[in-house]
């Protein structure tokens, strides 16, 4: 494989300065550099304070055509960086990573051939499956070919393997060179036995993740994960296209987690009439899955596949940007979302991936919260850090690698504040947090909803697990106490039945999907309301000594007082 950049993203920091003259303060470097004006960074005047016309002006161009949907390796990489690098300069923040705003993240881009096929032996009958339509497959490996042949289909039940709970579906079964099928969340989902795991709530061992890095860990050859849309918490569609096109994995030296040659997802349906054909029902299995003690089932089937693949190194940058502290510069406080989404894929019609909510958003939200502390008065006594991350969608790997990279070491790395896909919906009466029960930052959090009238409430579908699928669950593994929320669903304007409706517009229509695109219509206000409670969090911790811990029991304090022991010693 050969080494190409990603893109010219160094190169066009420098000509990106000279947008930063609009607004900037007073003692912000001066540009060094002349470039044409990216739309919104010349052309709008920023407030001091966070507004509904700011917000709207970042997420209008985030979200932008002209941006293509920000995928890694693209002219939407290059718009992006040079955006996000015209504003840090306008708002008078130094760089976060020595004296770039740059953190390189090597990857390896990997591209299925479409063309693919699973070839089954069904009880000596063939079969074909179709990328696409009734199954996805691609590989981590980087290899540019990989055969599997006849590899033997066990049902591994969840594919759970969790020794502190008693459960493991590999447990008497040698799958070592076979290809392992299994549902997706986790044990009581499906049953709703609240004794199970944390029954609707979804565990990390429910994530897709986890359950491709347990088979690897167990030796099989590849795994299939059966799709239904209320395990997953989304439509097949969105399976379809987050596996499509080009796949992005950290470097084998930047990411110690173990990889299978091949893995991929079945349809439901697909997986009801194999199971079918080889003697089993599909529901008898959930049902015997949610039991403890269940034992893998080896199925009387064989799969075979040629996949190949286009390969090749590249590096797309995390961006990191800093206001040092008054008094206590080296405790940073991080506001964070990721920058990348899907980009545009081949075909007919609208075929950019704009994501306007995933995440122009979120990207705006961390600009607003910048400049708000840029104009406080007094400065912040810790330093706020804005960390953009590449690769979310590839699998939280720009975070993933900032964590292992860190530029402020993490025992220094007071919290973690994370937005992701906020709400455009209006003000709301409620105020979700995500993974709600965690730490000491939802009490914090809690004095500024109380100031607006607002009570916090946990996600209303706890199934999905959402508090793995962002990027502060990265720094949460590592101990950092880390807040994920954001607006709720009792919209002032509606109630819950409004919220609830609006909710599943996005997560049917929108999410993942082309027509995740900016709408001047939106109500912004509720997003103003929900930025300015989460950089009262911020301010709160900027000027104080605390050290918000995780709450007693949860399973990130060990990893917390493992990072305190440390600093103080």
């Amino acid at each position: 494989m050969t080494r190409t950049p990603l893109s010219t993203a160094t190169s066009l920091v420098a000509a990106a300065l000279v947008l930063a003259a609009c607004n900037k303060p007073a003692d912000a470097p001066e540009p060094t550099a002349t470039a044409p004006a990216t739309p919104a960074a010349s052309d709008h005047t920023f407030d001091p304070a966070i507004t509904v016309d700011d917000f709207r002006a970042h997420v209008r161009t985030l979200a932008s055509d002209e941006f293509a949907g920000r995928a890694p390796g693209s002219i939407g990489e290059e718009k992006t960086v040079e955006y996000l690098t015209a504003q840090f300069q306008r708002l008078g923040l130094k760089p976060g990573n020595g004296d770039s705003y740059l953190q390189t993240v090597d990857m390896v881009e990997t591209t299925a051939d479409e063309a693919t096929t699973l070839e089954l032996d069904v009880k000596g009958e063939p079969r074909s499956l179709a990328f696409g339509t009734e199954m996805m497959i691609g590989t981590r490996t980087g290899q540019p070919q990989v055969d599997i042949e006849d590899s033997e289909l066990v049902f591994v039940g969840y594919g759970v393997n969790a020794p502190e709970l008693g459960w493991n579906d590999y447990d008497g079964i040698d799958v070592k060179g076979k290809t392992v099928v299994m549902f997706v969340n986790d044990p009581g989902f499906h049953a709703k036995d609240a004794e199970l795991f944390e029954g609707d709530r979804m565990t990390y061992y429910g994530r897709w993740t986890y359950k491709y890095e347990e088979a690897a860990r167990q030796g099989a050859a590849a795994a299939l994960i059966v799709h239904d849309d209320a395990g997953a918490s989304y439509g097949w569609d969105v399976v379809k296209n987050s596996w499509s096109g080009p796949q992005f994995d950290l470097s084998v030296k930047d990411d110690p987690e173990p990889r299978l040659p091949a893995q991929g997802w079945i349809t439901g349906d697909v997986a009801r009439d194999l199971l079918g054909d080889l003697g089993h029902d599909l529901d008898d299995l959930y049902a015997a899955a949610n039991k403890p003690g269940f034992k893998a089932i080896p199925l009387d089937a064989r799969m075979s596949l040629a996949l190949k693949s286009t390969t090749s190194k590249k590096s797309s940058p995390n961006l990191v940007a800093m206001l040092p502290g008054t008094t206590r510069p080296e405790e940073t406080i991080v506001y964070m979302g990721h920058w990348d989404h899907l980009g545009q894929h081949e075909g007919e019609g609208d075929t950019i991936y704009n994501g306007a909510v995933d995440n122009a958003t979120g990207i705006a939200g961390i600009l607003e919260i910048a400049e708000a502390f840029v104009n406080q008065n007094p400065k912040p006594e810790r330093s706020i850090m804005l960390l953009a991350v590449t690769l979310e969608e590839s699998g939280l790997l720009g975070s993933k690698y900032y964590v292992a990279n860190p530029t402020v070491p993490l025992d220094k790395t007071v919290a973690v504040i994370n937005l992701d896909a906020m709400s455009v919906s209006g003000p709301s009466r409620d105020f979700t947090v995500v993974g709600m029960g965690n730490s000491e930052l939802e009490d914090l959090l809690k004095t500024q909803a109380d100031a607006q009238q607002r009570v916090l409430r946990e996600e209303s579908s706890p199934q999905s697990g959402f508090y793995f699928r962002s990027d502060h669950f990265n720094f949460a593994k590592a101990g950092v106490p880390a807040l994920y929320a954001k607006g709720g669903d009792d919209l002032v304007d509606g109630g819950m039945e409004a919220g609830q409706a609006a909710q599943a517009d996005y997560r049917d229509k929108r999410y993942h999907q082309v027509g995740d695109e900016f709408d001047e219509s939106w109500n912004l206000e509720g997003a103003v309301q929900d930025l300015q409670a989460l950089y009262g969090v911020g301010q709160a911790l900027a000027g104080s000594e605390q050290w918000p811990r995780w709450y007693e029991g949860n399973p990130f304090l060990a990893a917390q007082e493992k990072l305190r022991t440390s600093t103080q010693e």
